[in-house]
């Protein structure tokens, strides 16, 4: 088969490395790539949101699958203009990614289906928002209703930072059409876990659990991030949690969707906060989660092109699927000044000198500048590192990024510690 893969992070690194496994694949490209993705795949300069590019491509290389990692193409209905012209694609169609892209739409949904989400109101005036906010009780939490990018999201423990949030929302609109509408919500307390699903419309299958780590510094300080590293599985997500998980988050949105007529295919990313009161949907994503995706894929036995083409298929309930039991870790390299301003173009070394074959190093923001691999994003590389326990899992993936060097690489010392605590706290009672 001929595989094309969308997008240009560490996602799509571990997308390509694990699709480059598959007996089934005869050439794999991906649009546009990076210098480590160029290891495994063909990179193809075309723009992860033209569907026009993406689509003259597909049907001039005969592609017979096309796997979406981002987003922002599925939200622009990247899926539905391969379907039209008889394309094979995994991901979900422009409505049912509304999911992702419209909060208002998914806390709807949400509500409609009695899945288990915090209590929100939805306001599509800014004056409307202050005036509510002047008598809500804090924490809130203020969501622009579009794609932002990650950035649309601000925790507000009191009214200042509130009434900043919607005005830089709704009335400066540094986030355009998405800060058409805003979300307000309760603030929800306990840990953060992710539960993937491979769906084909009415089955699913859940993928392990895996826990992130958002924030830029050790201890969960600073600004938001894309992701600081991730590991799977998560000691949190016991099997009665993810029994509950599925019965009362996952089953019902699958179901939910089919019955109101927009069948979810794809991956369906529950963002949950695991709460003294059970597990509550923070955000359904539409598609595979980055660095979960890097800390999940590498436990994967079975052939993820099959399951993405059975999911196509609506043949899911037909699979079965083995997983590595063993424990893995990444951790993101960034450049100094990320989530903030940040240089790139620095040269990267080392990464020959890695050579533990349970380690893979995922390439997020990097290129070949004549040659040589240079920094070209705010997060660069994801170190993840299989082994039998978490501890010895992490142990191994640090082992490695003191091996690799680039001016003014940053990363957190302290990812996997808080489920190691739980990990310990569970054998000593």
């Amino acid at each position: 088969m001929n595989i094309l893969v969308i997008g240009s992070g560490g996602r799509e690194h571990a997308l390509c490395w694990k699709i480059k496994q598959s007996l089934k694949v005869k050439k794999l490209y991906c649009a546009p790539g990076n210098g480590g993705i160029a290891q495994v795949a063909e990179c193809v300069a075309v723009a992860a949101e033209d569907i026009d590019g993406l689509l003259k491509f597909a049907l001039s290389k005969k592609i017979d699958l096309t796997v979406v990692g981002p987003e922002a193409a599925l939200v622009k209905g990247v899926v539905d203009a391969f379907a039209q012209k008889g394309l094979k694609i995994f991901g979900p169609s422009r409505e049912a990614a509304q999911l992702e892209g419209s909060k208002v739409f998914a806390k709807e949904f949400m509500h409609r289906r009695n899945i288990p989400t915090a209590v929100y109101k939805i306001f599509a005036s800014a004056f409307e928002a202050l005036k509510f906010l002047d008598k809500a009780q804090f924490p809130v939490v203020v969501k622009a209703d579009g794609i932002a990018a990650g950035k649309g999201v601000y925790v507000c423990d009191h009214l200042k930072k509130a009434r900043q949030a919607i005005d830089e929302i709704m009335v400066q609109k540094i986030f355009g059409n998405a800060g058409n509408q805003v979300v307000i919500e309760e603030c929800l307390q306990g840990q953060e876990a992710s539960v993937l699903a491979i769906c084909d419309g009415k089955h699913f299958f859940v993928l392990p659990s895996a826990q992130d780590h958002k924030r830029i510094f050790d201890d969960d300080l600073g600004p938001n991030t894309g992701g600081m590293g991730s590991y799977s599985p998560a000691p949190a997500v016991t099997a009665k949690l993810l029994d509950t998980v599925i019965v009362r988050i996952i089953e019902p949105a699958v179901r939910g969707m089919y019955q109101e007529g927009i069948p979810f295919k794809g991956v369906l990313y529950a963002g949950l906060m695991l709460t003294d009161n059970g597990p509550f949907v923070l955000e359904f994503n539409t598609r595979f989660g980055d660095p979960e995706t890097q800390s999940i894929l590498p436990r994967l036995k079975s052939d993820l092109v099959e399951m993405m083409l059975a999911a196509c298929d609506g043949r899911l309930s037909e699979l079965k699927v083995q997983w590595d039991p063993r424990s893995c870790v990444c951790v993101v390299v960034t450049s100094g000044g990320y989530p903030g301003p940040y240089k790139s173009g620095f040269e990267i070394t080392g990464l020959s000198d890695v050579n533990d074959p349970e380690i893979v190093v995922f390439h997020a923001g990097t290129k070949n500048d004549g040659g040589t691999l240079v920094t070209a994003g705010g997060r660069v590389l994801g170190v993840t590192g299989l082994d039998k326990s978490l501890e010895a899992a992490i142990s191994k993936v640090y082992e490695a990024i003191d091996k690799i060097h680039f001016e003014h690489m940053f990363f957190r010392r302290d990812i996997g510690q808080r489920a190691l605590k739980l990990t310990i706290n569970k054998h000593e009672n």
